[in-house]
């Protein structure tokens, strides 16, 4: 058994059984990844896989129960590699962030500055995605850290920290109806077609939510995943937008009004997310004391290296 098998196990999982898949995501051929399959198979005296023909269906029950231990091996073996990493590279490397595009474009900017004056020599990837694709690369250890909603609280396999809470906001052509309507209510809003963030969108639930408990049902015509296509087809006067405020700053060229709607839909929090159990190099944790300096460092550490009962050790480098 190697670690090349292991591999191949859970990239099958991960690729529904399509070996092409699988061969393509490690770099090798397909013969190869089945023969690696055959020689597992072979060593253990068990099927991994349910078969019709030459085509992999699914996973045995002995092969669900490889998949587990495999993913455990591997992640192990990632750690071991990010120890080297810890102690050889306190201050190079590169620093992924899985965020959303609001957050890319509105919160991160004096973040990223203020890092870089630390941290000149550490690159940055900016990743951005849905909440559900910002979580997923965080537990693959695609992504160092995680920006997003709730979903990064809900999923055990995360440690989250709170960054800041923010409310909706409205915005429409100057000139508007609803800038004579104030404040806003939910049934003047209905009787006008709203662009706002598609369903698996931080922020989105909450709109709907609102709307469902007052009886009423909104119109929206248009669903985006981040804020400028929203304020696009506002400034088109397409509809009423309805989107986080910290995107809804304008000039004084700007064709929009803003209008307040904190008072009608609960407020959302930007959490900040790791992958718990990994080991994590220094300018990872002053990334996120520079988001937020109310969090304690240690605190942060305790929790992000915690693992169930166990904790690994806290390795603190001086900056």
């Amino acid at each position: 058994m190697n670690f090349q098998q292991l591999k191949i196990i859970k990239e099958a999982a991960r690729c529904e059984f399509n070996l092409t898949e699988v061969a393509n995501a490690l770099f090798t051929s397909q013969s190869g990844v089945s023969r690696h399959i055959r020689d597992l198979e072979d060593e253990l005296g068990v099927e991994i896989f349910i078969r019709r023909g030459k085509r992999l269906l699914g996973m045995t029950e002995p092969g669900k129960a490889l998949l587990t231990i495999a993913e455990r091996i591997l992640d192990e073996a990632g750690k071991v590699r990010r120890l080297a990493d810890v102690f050889t590279n306190e201050s190079n490397g590169v620093l992924t962030i899985a965020t959303t595009h609001t957050q890319a474009r509105y919160s991160l900017p004096r973040v990223i500055k203020a890092f870089r004056a630390l941290y000149p020599n550490v690159r940055l990837e900016l990743n951005q995605g849905s909440p559900q694709e910002i979580v997923a690369m965080l537990v693959a250890g695609e992504a160092d850290i995680g920006i997003a909603s709730e979903q990064v609280v809900n999923n055990p396999a995360l440690a989250a920290f709170p960054w800041f809470s923010w409310h909706h906001a409205l915005l429409v052509p100057k000139g508007h109806e609803l800038e004579q309507q104030q404040p806003v209510t939910l049934n003047a809003l209905s009787r006008y077609p709203l662009i706002t963030y598609r369903q698996e969108i931080t922020g989105r639930s909450r709109v709907d939510r609102a709307f469902h408990a007052a009886g009423v049902k909104p119109d929206i015509v248009l669903s985006a995943q981040d804020s400028d296509v929203v304020k696009t087809y506002v400034e088109l006067g397409l509809g009423v937008g309805v989107l986080a405020d910290q995107a809804c700053e304008l000039d004084e060229h700007s064709r929009l009004t803003r209008l307040e709607a904190k008072h009608l839909f609960e407020s959302n929090t930007v959490w900040l997310g790791l992958k718990r159990g990994q080991l994590q190099r220094n300018y990872v944790w002053q990334f996120l004391e520079l988001c937020n300096a109310n969090l304690s460092l240690e605190e942060i550490k305790r929790q992000a290296l915690s693992v169930g009962e166990e904790e690994l050790p806290v390795i603190d480098f001086q900056i």
